[in-house]
């Protein structure tokens, strides 16, 4: 007997000292919570980072249809020599020479391709020699046919090339008629790119609804094992006051000593069950620290503020699952998927054509002048134009590689139609089951609600029975376990409820837009 009272006791006196030596409980509501985890959430940086990415596909493709400059200078100096032999009416004549040039040499190129299939190409070319010089400064001798030499003769240098400057400027643009001609053929790199980065962006704000509707769930398991707790210990205070109550009926002789013992065992049972549910509240307090703080600094005694709510959902089935179609980011990134499967299948059967381009060409020349603004006012002037234009046609005979990548495209963008197909399947199943699963758990809330109400009536009705030896200790304790399970039920079905809810907004596209979450 001294045992049985000296355990809650115990119990309690541990209980009070685990309290004071924790830590103070860190009050948190459902919406910081969300908040706290939107910022710091590893997975929410991981999708932050591949959307980023996508976007810089976007101007990597984009750098493919830039304006590009190639420009060159250039620096020359040779010398070279010669020596020339002549036979002159039996006169032997003998040169030799020695050359030297200097010279420089600029040039730019610009070129834009176009994303409907054009090139267009602009280039400067100035050849300018600073001289260019013959010096005959060796000898020149001539042998008569009698024998006689003549020479050698000295030659003083002379300049070969009074008019050194001379340059070009030319203008050409291609344009594509039949393969890689329009955007579809020519840009569908970038047509794809800028569809993935959409498809990124709502990956990302995926992940948002994914880490909010984990979140809330994680919330609600924590709001169900702190109020578990609170019920094991008041069903526990129970068991107690009815075992200090039968103690005192066997001392003052209206109850046999038998009745305590089973009094005693429930107390113990209440004990294992606040065991049981302090353990599952730590376990849910770290699980909802980890979501919150990534690091291993965070917060070890959460305390919860929010209490599930139950209001009606006023939906009907079929708005519900136009809403989902509408608004579900899953069938949206399927849906650019299938519009990219669609263009590299245009594009497939572009090359499929005869390969016919369009040229179309300017070419201004200057003269050779004495200054380079003499080449340049040529140039500007048009003072020598020319122009051509033409059509270049090719074709491969077999084309194997065009047909098997149309076959491809084909194949994968089918493939693509027929998942966005069964996805809407599945989501409409999902927005059904989630709607029936909301409706079953406000309906099992108020059942529940009623069944402990009923519960603790008969818990009363028992005591009273009790009190007037008309029942025993046996069926006292019976309907105080009943109680206790009616609460956890009642518990669990408001917590299923929450769940519920979120369930059927995340499954409806919409749980962002309930909770004012705005993604960026």
């Amino acid at each position: 007997m001294p045992r049985s009272t000296a355990i809650p006791a115990l119990f309690i006196a541990f209980g009070l000292v685990a309290q004071d030596n924790g830590p103070a409980p860190q009050r948190i509501s459902l919406q910081s919570a969300v908040q706290t985890a939107l910022k710091s959430n590893l997975q929410v940086g991981i999708a932050e980072q591949v959307r980023d990415a996508s976007k810089a596909s976007v101007l990597v493709n984009q750098g493919a249809f830039d304006w590009s400059l190639q420009s060159g200078l250039s620096f020359s100096h040779t010398k070279s020599a010669s020596i020339r032999t002549q036979n002159l009416g039996g006169a032997v004549s003998t040169t030799e020479s020695e050359f030297a040039t200097t010279s420089r040499n600029i040039n730019a190129t610009v070129t834009k391709p176009f994303e409907w299939g054009g090139n267009f190409s602009l280039a400067y070319g100035s050849n300018s020699p600073f001289y260019s010089s013959t010096n005959v400064s060796g000898k020149s001798t001539v042998v008569a046919a009698n024998g006689q030499v003549t020479g050698p003769t000295a030659f003083g240098p002379f300049n070969a090339n009074p008019f050194p400057y001379n340059s070009s400027l030319s203008a050409t643009y291609t344009q594509s008629l039949l393969r890689n001609a329009g955007r579809d053929a020519a840009s569908v790199n970038l047509i794809v790119a800028k569809k993935g980065s959409l498809q990124a962006d709502y990956i990302f704000q995926e992940s948002i609804i994914n880490l909010v509707a984990d979140t809330e769930s994680k919330y609600w398991d924590l709001v169900y094992a702190k109020r578990n707790l609170e019920n094991k210990r008041q069903s526990l205070s129970l068991s107690q006051k009815q075992l200090n109550e039968n103690q005192i009926r066997v001392k003052v002789g209206t109850l046999a000593p038998i009745e305590v013992t089973s009094a005693d065992a429930s107390v113990a049972q209440r004990e294992q069950d606040i065991i049981a549910a302090e353990a599952q509240l730590e376990n849910a307090k770290d699980a909802l620290a980890r979501a919150l703080y990534p690091d291993s600094t965070h917060p070890t005694n959460l305390d919860p503020e929010d209490a599930p709510s139950i209001e009606p959902f006023r939906f009907d089935v079929s708005t519900a699952e136009k809403t989902a179609l509408e608004k579900r980011l899953e069938l949206k990134v399927s849906k650019l998927d299938l519009e990219s499967k669609q263009a590299l299948e245009a594009a497939a059967n572009n090359k499929l054509k005869p390969q016919l381009d369009l040229n179309v060409g300017y070419l201004g020349a200057s003269n050779t002048r004495d200054s380079f603004s003499s080449v340049n006012t040529d140039l500007t002037g048009f003072k020598y134009p020319g122009y051509n234009v033409g059509l270049t046609f090719s074709i491969p005979f077999a084309n194997h590689a065009a047909k098997g990548g149309m076959s491809q495209a084909r194949a994968n963008r089918r493939q693509s139609e027929l998942s966005l197909r069964d996805q809407e399947l599945g989501i409409t199943l999902q927005v059904r089951q989630s709607y029936r699963n909301l409706e079953a758990a406000g309906k099992g809330v108020a059942a529940a609600e009623k069944t402990r109400i009923f519960r603790e009536k008969n818990l009363d009705a028992e005591k009273k029975k009790f009190d007037n030896g008309m029942s025993t200790n046996y069926f006292v304790l019976q309907r105080a376990d009943e109680l206790d399970t009616a609460k956890a039920s009642e518990l669990q079905a408001r917590i299923t409820y929450a769940k519920a809810v979120t369930s059927l907004e995340q499954s409806l596209g919409t749980l962002l837009e309930a909770r004012k979450l705005e993604v960026k």
